[in-house]
């Protein structure tokens, strides 16, 4: 996994992308609550991708990316809320999922691939001298 910024990062763009197609979608939905809640979670993808990536340690970058992928879930169950209640035509719907569940795959493929580089690394060495 070699970049140099999140911003590099497919994964990130494509949240990206996401987000802002949802915003635009949701414009004019009058569920306030329900609209606000599917921005917030849409908007928490990259923002965690971000987040994480920026703290510098394979650690915290693999949590940080459990809870973008957390937040995938949230997304496509207030997607199937608002397809409900008929916010949503079933075919946005659909695509809007079906983005989701990649981005969902995609960070899980990151986090698995940066859990394994951080397996797979050296450990220093934490013996001690016994001083008398």
């Amino acid at each position: 996994m070699a970049y140099k910024s999140f911003e590099d990062l497919e994964v990130w763009q494509r949240a990206c992308r996401l987000a802002v197609e949802v915003f635009e979608e949701f414009r004019s939905c009058d569920f306030i609550n329900l609209k606000n809640q599917i921005e917030r979670s849409v908007l928490s993808i990259p923002s965690n991708i971000a987040e994480g990536a920026e703290r510098g340690g394979a650690k915290e970058f693999s949590q940080f990316l459990k809870i973008a992928k957390a937040s995938c879930g949230e997304f496509r169950t207030q997607l199937y809320i608002a397809t409900k209640l008929k916010t949503l035509e079933s075919h946005k719907s659909k695509s809007l999922i079906a983005e989701s569940k990649e981005i969902s795959a995609m960070l899980e493929g990151l986090r698995k691939s940066i859990t394994k580089t951080t397996k797979t690394a050296p450990k220093p060495n934490n013996t001690r001298t016994k001083t008398t």
